[in-house]
């Protein structure tokens, strides 16, 4: 691992606003749109966290699926990369880069689980063993191999630390787990996002860290920009009572049903 984010192959892979949610010409003529795309996206960032939980991995292991999930979509289309598989693949891939492996096998049989007893058109979530290990052969080419990914976790402890508000460690915390449902990651250094956090947490609970941010000689345009994406994304999606983001199934089978149609 890359002991630098600055130096890392991370830092060198980011990406440009604009060439981050485009879709591919495949699915362009699949009639997949712009909304479509995100949806997908962000239902599968969700059913990495739910299959996430009863394998049981480190949260580490999660945010590095998730990204692998994002940036391949930077880079081909669902067409050609079934997302359904794709995302247990990822998890599957991330697992064993941040030496938290899980068994291919396991991972199979709670997909399985998951969706035990689901409409027929959920059949096409329920793949084998050498489904996934085929497919992480794709996604690491589609990955160029470059498999390094620095988070905003620890950068976050220690800013909330340097501030003196470890009091809103946890909202702060919820707040970079959301993240992921967005595709900061491939955009912005994690100690971008992880100061974005802090400054809504402090709007959140009515802290005035003004001149602490001052003291960091960061961009705030930067940081504020971030923020305003992170508070866009729940008008977008505003989660339940509970902080659960809840995507129709209907507009998410349609989705997935457009690219998962032959020509």
């Amino acid at each position: 691992m890359a002991a630098n984010f600055w130096t890392s192959s991370h830092y060198k892979q980011l990406l440009d606003p604009d060439k981050v949610d485009v879709v591919q010409r495949l699915d362009k003529e699949k009639g997949l749109t712009l909304e479509e795309f995100r949806l997908i996206k962000i239902h599968m960032s969700l059913q990495i966290w739910k299959l996430a939980l009863y394998v049981k991995v480190r949260q580490r292991v999660i945010a590095t699926a998730i990204t692998y999930l994002r940036r391949v979509y930077t880079r081909k289309s669902m067409t050609e990369y079934d997302p359904r598989l794709v995302a247990p693949t990822c998890l599957y891939l991330a697992s064993k880069v941040e030496e938290s492996t899980v068994q291919a096998r396991l991972l199979v049989f709670y997909i399985k689980k998951m969706y035990a007893g689901a409409s027929s058109s959920d059949e096409k979530y329920r793949f084998e063993i050498k489904d996934i290990l085929e497919m992480e052969m794709k996604v690491l080419e589609a990955l160029d191999y470059y498999l390094v990914v620095f988070h905003p976790y620890r950068p976050l402890l220690q800013l909330l630390q340097d501030a003196g508000i470890t009091d809103l460690t946890q909202v702060a915390w919820g707040l970079v787990n959301d993240t992921y449902k967005m595709d900061l990651i491939l955009i912005h250094p994690p100690h971008m996002i992880a100061l974005a956090c802090i400054y809504i947490a402090c709007v959140l609970k009515d802290k005035d860290l003004t001149t602490w941010f001052e003291e960091l000689r960061v961009d705030m345009n930067i940081v504020k920009n971030i923020s305003m994406e992170i508070l866009e994304f729940f008008e977008y999606c505003r989660p339940d009572s509970k902080g659960n983001i809840l995507i129709p199934e209907d507009r998410i089978n349609a989705a997935l049903n457009k690219v998962a149609a032959k020509p």
